[in-house]
Formats: C-alpha cells, sequence, structure tokens
C-alpha cells in the first residue's frame, strides 16, 4: 500500500496540518496525555500525508497529540510523512483506530515489567512513564507474581495499587483484616469494597489471572476492516442529519419568535405580565438587541 522507502520525521507547521477525521476526545484523557507531553516529551511523533506540494498535510494518526502540543503553545510538531493516496489514509487511520481498540493497558502496565527486565531502576521507570515511584513498584510486584485480576483493578482505579499488593502477598485470613484497615482509613468506602469483595472472591475461585481477557489472536481482515469502515461512516452520517434536523428546528423557532415580536397585541400583553425583557445575548440573536428586549 505504501512505498517502501524508510519515511522520514520531519518538523512541520501545526497550522498546516488538516484533521480530515476528527474525533472527539474526553477531556480527562486529553489532559492527561497533555500533562505528560509537558512533563515527558513527545514519545512517538505523529503521522501525516503530503499534500499540494509539501504545502499542506493530512493527519493520518496522532490527533491527539496534535491537540496537545496547540494547547502547549508550540508551533511546530515532529511528524513522519508518508506518501499515500487518500483512500489508503483513510484506511491507515482506521487501522490505527482498531488497534487503539483492542489495546489493553495491563499491555502498557506489562511494558514496566520489560524496563525492570532491561535493567531501569523504579525511579527512571517512574520518571519514563508518569508513575509514581510507589505506584512503579506496586505494578512490578503484581506483575511478577502474575496477578493480573489485580492488576486490572488497579488500573482501572477501583483499589489502591498499596491495597492490591498486601492482597497479592497475604493468606485468605490476611486479606480481611487489609480490607479492614483499607475500610478504616477510607481507601474502600460503599461501591468500591463491595466490588474489593467480590474480586478477592473470584480470584479464590477462580485463579490470579483473567484467562483469555487480555489477548486476542487472528489477523484483521480487509472485509473487518470494510464493515468497520462503513459503521463508522454511517455514525457519521446520522451525526450530520441529527445535527440538521437540530438546525433546522432552531431556525423555525427562532423565525417564530421574530414574528411573535412584531405583532403589538402580542407584545402589549408581555408588558401587562411583565415579560418584556429577554436576556442580553438572546435579544441580539432575535432582534438585533433592539427596544425593551435587553434584560
Amino acid at each position: 500500500m505504501l512505498p517502501e522507502r524508510t519515511p522520514q520525521i520531519q518538523m512541520i507547521r501545526m497550522d498546516q496540518i488538516t484533521v480530515v477525521n476528527p474525533r472527539v476526545r474526553n477531556r480527562k484523557v486529553f489532559r492527561e496525555i497533555t500533562d505528560n507531553i509537558a512533563l515527558l516529551g513527545l514519545k512517538r511523533p505523529i503521522t501525516v500525508i503530503c499534500r499540494d506540494n509539501g504545502t499542506r498535510y493530512d493527519l493520518v494518526c496522532g490527533q491527539g497529540r496534535l491537540e496537545a502540543y496547540q494547547a502547549l503553545g508550540q508551533v511546530e510538531i515532529p511528524a513522519i510523512v508518508v506518501e499515500a493516496s487518500e483512500e489508503d489514509s483513510l484506511v491507515m487511520s482506521l487501522v490505527e483506530n482498531l488497534a487503539r481498540r483492542q489495546h489493553r493497558s495491563v499491555d502498557l502496565l506489562r511494558d514496566i515489567e520489560g524496563m525492570k527486565q532491561r535493567g531501569y531502576s523504579d525511579a527512571e521507570i517512574a520518571a519514563k512513564t508518569g508513575l509514581t515511584v510507589e505506584y512503579a513498584k506496586g505494578v512490578i510486584r503484581l506483575l511478577e507474581n502474575d496477578e493480573t485480576r489485580l492488576l486490572h483493578s488497579v488500573e482501572a482505579g477501583l483499589i489502591p495499587v498499596s491495597v492490591a499488593v498486601s492482597i497479592a502477598e497475604s493468606d485468605d485470613a490476611g486479606v480481611q483484616e487489609i480490607l479492614q484497615k483499607a475500610y478504616e482509613s477510607h481507601q474502600l468506602r460503599g461501591r468500591r469494597l463491595l466490588m474489593a469483595k467480590r474480586l478477592i472472591e473470584n480470584r479464590r475461585r477462580r485463579g490470579r489471572g483473567l484467562r483469555g481477557s487480555y489477548h486476542r489472536t487472528g489477523l484483521v481482515t480487509s472485509d473487518a476492516l470494510l464493515r468497520a469502515y462503513k459503521d463508522d461512516a454511517e455514525k457519521k452520517r446520522l451525526l450530520v442529519r441529527k445535527a440538521e434536523a437540530t438546525r433546522d428546528r432552531l431556525i423555525f423557532v427562532t423565525e417564530a419568535v421574530r414574528k411573535l415580536f412584531t405583532d403589538e397585541n402580542f407584545v402589549t400583553l408581555l408588558r401587562a405580565e411583565a415579560l418584556d425583557t429577554l436576556p442580553k445575548n438572546l435579544a441580539d440573536r432575535l432582534l438585533g438587541g433592539q427596544g425593551i428586549w435587553n434584560a
């Protein structure tokens, strides 16, 4: 699909990049991306396709990184420039999204174990991943003990990593004492405490690992990609239709209210009921900010 030559990394002005397939981002996730880049720098360049002889670029993947760079006030961003047709670029973007959806956070946490095996210290791992040293240490201990079930709950924010490590190193009797201490220290309360008890029971009955939960086999076929692309396109068409319907309704309501305000009898009735003012922004939109309608 793409030329065999190795793509080059270039510094590209962000105002030259067009996001052809934008996606709405979770604000919390976006803040985390921005904070991580501000602290550690950009770990992976975005990918773009060159257009108009190098004066414009279409974004293939990396919208979150691009927007984070913009939020941080940067002018240029490192980018891998590839050559592809418009159809190929859409497929590349789709594949990137599919890969992201299949990716599991536990795989990222397992990378911490890999860094430990390559000789990085706990402090170095924490600095490179943006985690605290205590969190990194706890994750490593859970990984070393193959505590996938506990690790999943830590990553999901159900239990603190310190409590998970204590559970992993205790017997059944000790686990109850750990839960009691976590309750008294307000680490686990209410729904989180109930979920922790359920987790411990599942761990006791079914083991420490989550069988088959994180590793999927098989290749993504062209038919699957095409179906996913059509589904995504249909969702966007539905969104456009809803937006157009909402716009038409707003135009109808605006014109109806504007026409009512030209009826002197209606205006007199509003004055009699002391309803003859509107918020300034609404009055400006409906009537151009004229007359008694400004509150």
